[in-house]
């Protein structure tokens, strides 16, 4: 029934029950954090503290301490601020089409890409604030939309700008994606709320969850609101980053007025949106320890869509170039061949190169499959995606008039506040992901059955089929039970494995094991917990002081060949971090 191809590579891996999905996705928020997030979350700490002392000092001095000195006049600020809101754009887009288009495999990024929109586009929206000079009257912008517009003469928002339309069409986007962030979080927050001991935090989890009861009522809404949700973000995206888009494409500087910036943006901004999710899913696999749910066949698939969309970004410049020349506009010639020859010439080599050569080498399979290496490419890709911006706003900044024309030098500051932005950026992601399940937890659940490693493979056809191969529960033929009339057939090895390499477990435990029939790390890391427990008892006081519970844990490492995660797993335990 639940049985899927076997040419399709299983999504989760591992032996895995609900109640071990559960204990997975849910470890970061209830234990604690390990040497690895540590380190990186200190050191997007440092980097966030850097640009936050340079926004303070931008506000408190002027944006004269930004390298203004040609007639784009936010220079690196508007390349920042495009490239952030071209992040934040693809993660809600991501999720929705590949909600809409059924795809298992959106189970393991979804939840990082919804994150990944808000913290994205929040970063966006700093740019816009701090280019005010005087932040402090932000709200100013607001008042004549709500409160008494045309009262103060024309100085008021021009409503025929597209800058207008950017604050409409990123906010708007903004809260659909909140809001479809929210709702899929909170069946995961209730299971969160029932697995808390400590009262603060079954009550926080409790109000964040509204009530949720998980009855199937609630399931169909959840269902059809997160649909609803999906089809309104999908198209909201194409129309907010081709708003963006119209910021250049409506005014008459060459290389700017040009059509194809719409549908050109919105391919870089998904090329770079699935770019930075690879990122991210590659840290947490291994800060959070999910190999086992964020999977090679994983960042296989966001390889290949980045292949697509990267190919869709190439064709784009080429599709400039062509236009250029066939114009026959000597204005709009000069505008590309000043891109790739002029001053900034460095800048556009870099853009071709990380975002049209780079991709393609994910055509072999053997490095698309390669994890160290997708996760280069994926930063390389942002790199090059931030070269694009940099070159279409600051080569073209050489307008009709020569005497205007000048070389950008960013100042210190600029770049603090760049760097700042993306230290920002990865602490709120960073301590997101220790107190909100990274994964949906819930929806990988309903994949379990079809997409399982074990399912797959045949070893579970029923759920006592783990306990039986473990040796913790009576074979149903030993017994009268009549609960299962056609018992699966389950191979026991008779093969034994050295049971004392788990930490906690000596040669008097060891035989134990052995008695109870579970001799192999694959029995070990099936057992129950109550039953290992039971044998502990068995073994006398001395051995009370003993935690069980982290047997199977490390027997699976053993089982899988994982020495190395092994090793590091028993170092902790040693050192008091169950």
């Amino acid at each position: 029934m639940h049985k899927e191809a076997e040419i399709r590579q299983p999504l989760i891996l591992g032996n895995k029950s609900y109640k071990q999905i559960t204990d997975d996705v849910v470890a970061p928020v209830f234990g604690k954090a390990n040497k690895l997030w540590w380190l990186v979350f200190g050191i997007s700490v440092v980097i966030a503290l850097w640009g936050v002392g340079c926004i303070l000092y931008t506000i408190g001095t002027g944006i004269g301490v930004w390298g203004l000195n040609s007639t784009v006049g936010w220079a690196w600020d508007i390349t920042n601020f495009v490239w952030w809101v071209g992040i934040g754009h693809a993660g809600t887009l991501i999720s929705a089409v590949l909600l809409l288009l059924r795809q298992k495999w959106r189970m393991a990024i979804n939840r990082s890409a919804e994150a990944m929109t808000i913290f994205a586009v929040m970063m966006a929206g700093l740019f816009p604030l701090m280019h005010m000079g005087r932040i402090w009257n932000a709200h100013w912008i607001m008042m004549p939309v709500a409160l008494f517009p045309n009262n103060f003469g024309s100085l008021w928002v021009n409503f025929n700008s597209p800058l207008l339309w950017d604050v409409f069409a990123i906010s708007t986007y903004f809260s659909v994606s909140l809001v479809f962030w929210y709702i899929g979080l909170i069946p995961d927050f209730a299971t969160i709320r029932d697995k808390a001991v400590k009262p603060l935090q079954k009550k926080i989890y409790g109000i964040l969850s509204f009530g949720w009861t998980g009855n199937a009522k609630a399931w169909i809404r959840f269902e059809e609101v997160s649909l609803v949700l999906a089809g309104l973000a999908t198209p909201l995206v194409f129309s907010v980053h081709s708003i963006v888009s119209m910021d250049f494409a409506t005014s008459v500087i060459p290389g700017w007025h040009t059509t194809i910036f719409p549908p050109y943006f919105v391919a870089g901004a998904i090329f770079s949106g699935f770019a930075m999710v690879q990122t991210l899913l590659l840290i947490c696999r291994k800060v959070l320890h999910l190999e086992d749910y964020i999977t090679v066949k994983h960042s296989e698939y966001m390889n290949i869509v980045i292949v697509i969309t990267g190919s869709m970004v190439g064709t784009a410049y080429l599709s400039e170039l062509f236009i250029a020349w066939y114009s026959g506009v000597e204005y709009e010639s000069y505008a590309f061949l000043n891109r790739a020859t002029g001053p900034y010439w460095w800048a556009y080599l870099c853009m071709m190169t990380c975002n049209v050569v780079s991709p393609l080498l994910f055509f072999s399979k053997r490095l698309r499959t390669n994890l160290w290496f997708s996760f280069i490419i994926s930063i390389v890709v942002n790199i090059g995606m931030w070269f694009e911006r940099f070159v279409i706003i600051m080569s073209t900044a050489r307008d009709y008039i020569p005497s205007n024309w000048d070389y950008f030098h960013p100042t210190f500051v600029d770049i603090g506040i760049f760097m700042g932005t993306i230290g920002i950026f990865f602490v709120l992601f960073l301590l997101y992901a220790r107190t909100f399940p990274v994964l949906a937890l819930n929806e990988l659940k309903s994949i379990l059955k079809s997409s399982g490693d074990n399912y797959k493979r045949g070893d579970v056809s029923h759920p006592v089929v783990p306990l039986l191969a473990s040796g913790v529960i009576a074979s149903p033929s030993s017994t009268k039970s009549t609960a299962i009339s056609h018992p699966p057939k389950t191979k026991i090895s008779s093969k034994k494995d050295d049971l004392t390499k788990i930490e906690g477990i000596g040669p008097k435990i060891s035989g134990l094991l052995q008695a109870d029939g579970i001799s192999t790390f694959e029995a070990l890391s099936n057992a129950l917990p109550s039953k290992l427990k039971e044998i502990l008892e068995k073994a006398g006081k001395r051995y009370q002081m003993h935690d069980p519970t982290t047997w199977p844990r490390q027997a699976k490492l053993a089982f899988e060949n994982k020495w190395d995660a092994l090793e590091t797993l028993q170092d902790e335990l040693k050192g008091g971090k169950h």
